[in-house]
């Protein structure tokens, strides 16, 4: 699309919403569904071990923001004129990196013999099961705009099992917390509700390498290399959405 596309896109859009008052009752029914698309951000909160391995000393961070999908389906339960009981579940697909540096803030230079890189990819594919409690403020024409805030929990099916190869073994289960704001636009035959939301985790996810190896296994591992584990003591979830919903 061009911008002149984009301008055409966003006088319709306001002269859809300013044309009279569209659908005047539809916030009175008591309950109704509809479904989500949007674009996601995940994150880690790190806090690191500072526990020397084979003698040096890992610091971890994670590099940026790699931008994910998400998609979901809305239930809502009116409450009060104001009030209302949300269940969203909603699938997502995201991805981390991780770098990592020796104490001095040296890059990990791989080599033939010992083939390990500073980069870790982790990709994750959460369900995430939140109850909402949205309050809205009064309507105005063709817009209502809204806080939200709950809470639920989330499985990521891309950790399940006990895979030896991973370089860093996550636990699956998570309970989060969330609050967001958004804002109602009532079309003739549906409502349109950007959204942005953050959602703060509270589950270690890191599974320590005593979890998985013997200390004999845990010696001799060259890959996945113990370091990506060990400099990690917790590991948080965190993740901001900008969610488009259909109702």
């Amino acid at each position: 699309m061009t911008f002149k596309h984009y301008i055409l896109f966003l006088l319709l859009f306001c002269s859809v919403i300013a044309k009279g008052q569209n659908q005047p009752y539809v916030d009175d029914k008591l309950f109704h569904i509809g479904f989500s698309l949007g674009i996601n951000f995940m994150d880690y909160y790190i806090q690191e071990s500072n526990v020397a391995v084979n003698g040096e000393t890992y610091h971890v961070r994670q590099s940026g923001l790699m931008p994910g999908f998400s998609v979901g389906f809305i239930t809502d339960l009116r409450l009060t004129k104001h009030l209302n009981l949300r269940f969203t579940p909603a699938l997502h697909f995201g991805e981390h990196q991780l770098t990592y540096k020796t104490a001095s803030g040296a890059d990990i230079q791989p080599t033939p013999t010992n083939p390990i890189p500073n980069k870790l990819s982790i990709r994750e594919l959460p369900i995430s099961l939140p109850l909402y409690l949205k309050w809205s403020a009064e309507r105005e024409m063709n817009y209502r705009p809204y806080l939200i805030a709950g809470g639920g929990v989330k499985i990521d099916f891309l950790s399940m099992g006990n895979k030896s190869d991973e370089a860093i073994k996550r636990n699956n289960l998570d309970y989060f917390l969330e609050v967001g704001a958004g804002c109602d636009f009532y079309f003739p035959w549906f409502k349109l509700c950007p959204q942005l939301t953050y959602s703060i985790g509270f589950n270690n996810l890191i599974v320590p390498l005593e979890d998985r190896f013997t200390p004999e296994q845990i010696a001799t591992q060259v890959e996945p290399a113990p370091f990506y584990t060990q400099a990690i003591s917790r590991m948080l979830f965190r993740q901001l959405t900008l969610t488009f919903n259909f109702e």
